[in-house]
């Protein structure tokens, strides 16, 4: 059962691809349901996945395949069984009919009273599929620097599936990581860095921090009296010390993602 949020988005993606041959991007899916911001949209995406009407496709943009078309209103399938033959009735009408074309002399023309339907009208055995594992659709907003940081690169429309076994409360969000200056900590260039959104860290955390508010890092995050301290884990590099108003605590990582 839908609710009638997720229905009138269900409706708009179905619209639009059949319209346009591409699904809508989050914000034009934001702005159709007439919503503040994309969070929501990302809750309604994923009870929609999580009750068999989409599936998202990881790592691109505007990737949604549709599995079932949106339910239609009572008002409609009542209109459509009055302007039909009962079901009960197609359905032993249809046998009688199937048994005549098996017996059928083969090469013969059929007779106007055969009225032959050619496919199997059985009704098709129930399937029943397996619940997917507890996940939630986070935002993949950019890449960010193990390494020299780099500027974050922001691209909401890109979403990806993450086990909420790797959640904790609050807000998070998925960044990818670049670089090598993480690796003693098991952070490799390429990983996806599950990041909780905070604004505070304890020491001895690896943090996205925001350095002189232009550039973005992960680095294991430790205070020096009145100085911070970004800590990469490879002897490689080397750590950074920066007063206490040059650096922005961006969030704490709490899970990595690999592809193999």
């Amino acid at each position: 059962m839908l609710t009638q949020r997720q229905l009138q988005l269900l409706r708009f993606i179905h619209r639009h691809v059949a319209e346009h041959g591409v699904c809508p991007s989050f914000e034009e899916m934001r702005a159709a349901l007439q919503l503040k911001s994309k969070s929501g949209i990302h809750r309604l995406v994923s009870g929609l996945e999580e009750r068999g009407y989409i599936r998202r496709l990881a790592y691109r943009a505007r990737a949604v395949d549709i599995l079932r078309p949106p339910p239609m209103e009572a008002s409609q399938a009542s209109g459509e069984r009055d302007s039909s033959a009962p079901a009960s009735h197609a359905s032993r009408s249809f046998e009688p009919e199937r048994r005549a074309a098996e017996h059928a002399t083969p090469g013969a023309p059929p007779s106007q009273g055969d009225n032959i339907v050619r496919g199997n009208f059985r009704a098709a055995p129930r399937r029943f599929v397996a619940a997917a594992p507890s996940s939630n659709c986070l935002p993949l907003i950019g890449r960010i620097a193990a390494g020299s940081p780099i500027e974050a690169l922001p691209d909401v429309d890109n979403t990806i599936d993450v086990p909420g076994i790797l959640l904790g409360e609050g807000e998070h969000y998925v960044v990818e990581v670049t670089g090598n200056s993480m690796i003693d900590a098991g952070i490799m260039d390429g990983d996806l860095a599950v990041i909780q959104r905070c604004e505070t860290a304890e020491n001895g955390a690896i943090v996205v921090a925001l350095v002189e508010d232009r550039e973005v890092t992960l680095k294991r995050f430790r205070r020096r009296g009145a100085s911070i301290a970004l800590e990469p884990a490879n002897p490689d590099y080397e750590i950074r010390i920066f007063g206490p108003h040059q650096v922005r605590v961006q969030g704490r990582l709490v899970g990595l993602l690999r592809r193999y």
